[in-house]
């Protein structure tokens, strides 16, 4: 079964492992970003948006245990692998303590790795699915995501699901930048020129659709993204 766009950050200072891994999960349906020390990990994930992350331990400038604190602090949800060479329990340990979600041992086969990835990601969507709200109250209007429905005192509007879906990413970062190509990667699966149009489009809608309430307003942030700013 192939991934229908699951984007993964691989994070792996031997050159030759990490083409191979990239190549395998590429033909699997994967997008992979590989990237070959953690410096370089910490900035492909903060330009970026994945869905997982799969470190190895053992890397130059930055440490797989110490990039992955720092991600945990961005992002408690996102599941992370560890791989390393080293079998001490020790490092297990570690690895689980600072917020891995499993730990592959060095050498693994491939298809052991795509299990492990198909089971975490498996686990985590469900948790992912139980940590959102799918109702929000959006200053005088409430928004009902799954019934993709919108309320302002007696009316009830029915938007459509890329509508719902827009809406839903600017509640969860309400009062905060909440980056383009991160609406357009995880809602489109892609940040191309007829993507970024289309999410124009909708987010010319949602102003229309907001317009009753005056404090609130749909700010677009010049270079970088939009803000849904609600008055509390």
């Amino acid at each position: 079964m192939k991934s229908s766009y699951t984007s993964v950050l691989l994070v792996e200072d031997d050159k030759n492992l990490g083409l191979v891994l990239k190549d395998f999960l590429e033909l699997e349906g994967f997008e992979v970003k590989l990237v070959s020390d953690g410096l370089k990990a910490w900035s492909a994930f903060e330009e970026g948006v994945f869905d997982l992350c799969i470190v190895d331990v053992m890397m130059p400038f930055k440490d797989g245990f110490t990039l992955v604190q720092e991600i945990r602090k961005k992002d408690m949800l996102i599941p992370v692998i560890f791989l390393t060479a080293r079998k001490m329990d020790e490092d297990r340990i570690r690895g689980f303590k600072v917020g891995g979600d499993d730990y592959v041992t060095k050498p693994f086969s491939t298809e052991e790795l795509l299990l492990r990835i198909r089971a975490i990601l498996k686990r985590t969507n469900h948790k992912m699915a139980d940590a959102i709200d799918c109702t929000h109250q959006i200053g005088k209007y409430f928004f009902d995501f799954e019934n993709q429905l919108l309320e302002h005192n007696e009316n009830k509007e029915h938007i459509t699901r890329r509508e719902a879906d827009v809406l839903l990413m600017l509640c969860i970062h309400k009062n905060k930048v909440i980056r383009r190509e991160v609406l357009l990667k995880k809602i489109w699966g892609t940040d191309d020129y007829f993507a970024g149009r289309s999410l124009d489009v909708y987010i010319t809608k949602l102003r229309k659709l907001l317009k009753e309430d005056k404090d609130l307003a749909l700010t677009n942030i010049h270079g970088m993204g939009y803000k849904l700013e609600v008055k509390e």
